[in-house]
């Protein structure tokens, strides 16, 4: 392999992934296999040199919305959910440093027996040294997803690209595939026609927040072994949103 060959298209991204993709086949909770998995698949992009960020949603654990339907205050249920993350970012944490790669949770809630507090400038040096660092508690707000937690930090670390990991989808589609045989999928699209056609993407205000800071999106299939770092080589099948 040349030096041309192993280098990456981006040197700083954000890799955002749900809660759900660290269940495998269980209907709940952490399968450590598929949390190996994924860390191996960090691991291959962090390798090339490339500068990385997650947020790892809590879905697996406690989703905020889901209790606040069932008759749960909506700001303690969403408080839950916070914490529900710093669970997956530690866990993944566990795994990457398993694989030799120095990690750093940091948390917008303040846990300092587990994780670091969120200072910026701290964050962008852990990043300058070949850390990975695991945004975790969301915004430390209520009503904000962790979609919108990646895109806030993304914007604050001057990440060049948001990519979001999906489990049995390789991209964005005009319909649900697993629903729709004649589904289409786009190579590319703009954030305006996400929101026009709802398709569900990420919500609303952080697509709004990628919009307005012309950050571009790379929605790929987390499933497909090497998915990640085909990408940052220049491959792959995924769907680029922008503009």
């Amino acid at each position: 392999m040349t030096e041309s060959d192993n280098r990456a298209t981006f040197k700083r991204v954000m890799l955002k992934i749900s809660g759900e993709a660290l269940m495998g086949d269980q209907g709940y909770g952490l399968h450590p296999p598929t949390v190996e998995r994924i860390a191996a698949e960090v691991k291959a992009v962090h390798d090339m040199g490339v500068e990385i960020c997650m947020v790892i949603g809590g879905g697996n654990v406690f989703r905020g919305l889901q209790g606040s339907a069932q008759g749960m205050e909506r700001t303690t249920a969403d408080y839950m959910g916070m914490l529900a993350t710093v669970m997956n970012a530690l866990a993944m944490q566990s795994s990457l440093e398993a694989h030799g790669v120095f990690t750093r949770v940091i948390s917008a809630i303040t846990m300092n027996e587990v994780a670091e507090p969120y200072i910026r400038r701290r964050a962008v040096r852990h990043l300058e040294k070949k850390r990975v660092c695991i945004f975790a508690a969301g915004t430390g707000n209520p009503y904000f997803t962790t979609d919108t937690a990646a895109t806030l930090r993304a914007n604050e670390m001057s990440c060049e690209a948001i990519f979001m990991g999906k489990n049995g989808v390789d991209g964005v589609y005009d319909k649900d595939p697993a629903k729709h045989d004649d589904a289409v999928r786009y190579d590319s699209i703009t954030y305006d026609e996400v929101l026009q056609k709802r398709l569900g993407v990420m919500d609303a205000s952080a697509i709004a927040l990628a919009r307005d800071n012309n950050l571009p999106l790379i929605v790929f299939p987390l499933d497909t072994p090497g998915g990640f770092k085909s990408i940052l080589d220049g491959k792959g099948t995924f769907t680029r949103v922008q503009g």
